[in-house]
């Protein structure tokens, strides 16, 4: 059957147009501002003298926002209605978006770094659940891997807009305030289309981190290796002897890779019943391929090619990682996963700087290559101990 008009969630057989678009476009636009907006907050902080330190514990909201909002996310939902909440969630994030521009004093800036990565917390648990709940499981994959690609284009071209708009004057908040409003525009139009939970999750929060913990140590490991390897690897190519512009580039890399492997990995995974053995493979060469960095570091081309296939890699498991969830579970069960497996990756993100950039200052500039293949190598080990001791439990 097809998924119903304002119905509860369940599996469907042919691709939910409507719902894709609006869940897709809702959060690519939310996106863009975040790309937008990360580098530009930064800079004026950077211009108005707030030292490194702080504005690295004001980044480090956006975490703490995301590990607050994910296990209240589906309880609004299923009080208010998925696509209600999420309107909401964008008038709060675009408010946010343009109060960094009035708020002068930098306390100020606290407050407002939680309601707006808050929000849009919320519309990533949202949207994925609406995208699992909308995509029929022969082509979960397929879908997920369109969301993660032009996911990752509005977070590109965020910073690409941010290049041309620079960082004075009103114009850029108003950009990135408008890129979120519109927003509202597809999910408004699909509301009715929006799945509805009628039925309260079965289990506590924090049991859903457990239920698949293949999926959500895969969204783990994903949100301590790119918050770390984004934030650091800069750091580790100037060390290594690359320029600036080449560290950039390396990046550059890793970002195409994050595109282009999307949609093949997706569709690949629709070919697997059970998604397991593809993360353990993507764990693995992601080892491989972090333990290569020290070796290939004197050559800029094979680095850029490692870091090709590396980038797919690890984006790659949180595509496979929320495949499998939704394979796994449907309904107000799945709204609740969805909301730990962006938990899981808060939680990554604000462990992953942290426990990398200790080891480089441990075992010196190849310390940020062993950290991230210690991340990789023990999700390799818990996915394949999960597959040879506990068969088909997830």
């Amino acid at each position: 059957m097809s998924q119903p008009r304002n119905g509860t969630p369940g599996d469907v057989e042919e691709i939910h147009w409507p719902s894709l678009v609006a869940a897709v476009s809702s959060i690519s636009a939310v996106g863009i501002a975040i790309g937008l907006g990360l580098p530009l907050l930064s800079i004026i902080l950077e211009k108005r003298g707030i030292s490194s330190t702080l504005i690295g514990l004001n980044t480090a909201m956006a975490g703490i926002a995301a590990m607050v909002a994910a296990p209240i996310t589906t309880k609004l939902a299923h009080k208010y209605g998925v696509a209600p909440t999420m309107m909401w969630a964008v008038l709060i994030s675009a408010l946010s978006a343009l109060g960094f521009y009035y708020a002068q004093d930098f306390w100020m800036w606290f407050p407002l770094r939680f309601a707006f990565h808050g929000a849009t917390t919320t519309l990533f648990i949202l949207s994925e659940f609406w995208i699992n709940a909308a995509s029929p499981p022969a082509k979960r994959g397929f879908v997920l891997g369109i969301y993660a690609t032009v996911l990752s284009l509005g977070f590109a071209a965020g910073p690409l807009i941010f290049s041309l708009l620079g960082s004075d004057g009103i114009l850029p908040f108003l950009v990135g305030a408008g890129a979120i409003l519109l927003a509202a525009i597809p999910i408004f139009i699909a509301r009715y289309e929006s799945p509805v939970l009628d039925e309260k999750p079965e289990l506590h929060f924090m049991r859903y981190v457990f239920l698949v913990p293949t999926a959500t140590a895969a969204v783990f490991i994903f949100g301590a290796v790119e918050a770390g390897g984004l934030s650091l690897f800069p750091i580790f190519a100037v060390r290594a002897h690359f320029t600036e512009s080449q560290a950039a580039l390396l990046l550059t890399m890793m970002g195409v890779g994050n595109v282009i492997f999307q949609i093949p990995l997706g569709l690949l995974s629709d070919r697997i019943k059970d998604k397991r053995p593809l993360l353990a493979l993507m764990a693995l060469t992601g080892f491989v391929g972090t333990m290569m960095l020290p070796v290939l570091v004197n050559n800029w081309i094979l680095m850029a090619g490692l870091l090709l296939f590396w980038g797919g890699c690890v984006s790659g498991l949180y595509t496979v990682g929320l495949s499998h969830l939704g394979s796994r579970l449907t309904g107000s069960d799945l709204a609740a996963a969805n909301a730990a497996f962006v938990f899981c990756y808060a939680v990554g993100t604000v462990a992953g700087p942290q426990v990398i950039g200790a080891a480089i200052d441990v075992a010196g500039n190849n310390g940020f290559a062993y950290a991230i293949a210690g991340f990789f190598g023990l999700y390799a080990l818990l996915a394949g101990i999960r597959l040879l001791f506990l068969g088909k439990r997830a």
